[in-house]
């Protein structure tokens, strides 16, 4: 006896779910790690983007709890964390961006980076504009990989919806034993 071949619907609801609890834990794993070491070095404000981006994973992670009870709002749900998450990484890369103090960068060089600087010909005062590119590129970078990514997710979990919703409508309900179990 062969099993029907599962829907378009089925098989949408099944990959969002996949993805979701993938997607979610992922980010909750990362972020708790990354707020535990930015909280030993003292990083209040780091902690703080980190917990953030824990909840916007949690939010995922809850997202795909509700559509596995069949509830369909775990789509906004799925949605609304991508927005989130994208929302809390795009401001903390504006901070940071607006946050560039190249009186710091002088006053991080040592003595003998400032020897190894002038054996490579490079003055102290060509390493500002060097670390303002790098510091820039490196924020700009991930402000867009993350809107790529956060924006093509919550795109594609919004594009999925009506399949997902679909497949929750037309699943047989799970049967439900009336009997006590065996001993």
């Amino acid at each position: 006896m062969t099993s029907a071949e599962p829907t378009k619907s089925e098989k949408a609801l099944k990959r969002v779910l996949r993805i979701s609890r993938l997607n979610g834990w992922s980010v909750i794993i990362i972020a708790a790690l990354g707020a535990l070491v930015t909280l030993a070095m003292g990083d209040i404000s780091g902690m703080a983007v980190g917990v953030l981006i824990a909840i916007a994973g949690w939010m995922e992670v809850r997202g795909h709890k509700l559509l596995k009870k069949r509830n369909p709002d775990g789509m906004k749900a799925l949605v609304r964390s991508q927005m989130f998450l994208l929302a809390i990484i795009l401001v903390y890369c504006a901070s940071r961006l607006g946050s560039f103090d190249s009186g710091a960068v002088m006053g991080n060089v040592t003595p003998d980076m400032e020897s190894m600087l002038k054996e490579a010909g490079i003055t102290k005062a060509d390493i500002v504009p060097m670390v303002r590119t790098a510091f820039f590129a490196g924020y700009g970078t991930f402000a867009l990989v993350t809107l790529f990514y956060q924006g093509g997710m919550a795109l594609y979990y919004r594009a999925k919806t009506p399949l997902v919703i679909e497949a929750l409508q037309t699943l047989p309900r799970p049967r439900v034993s009336v009997l006590p179990p065996s001993v």
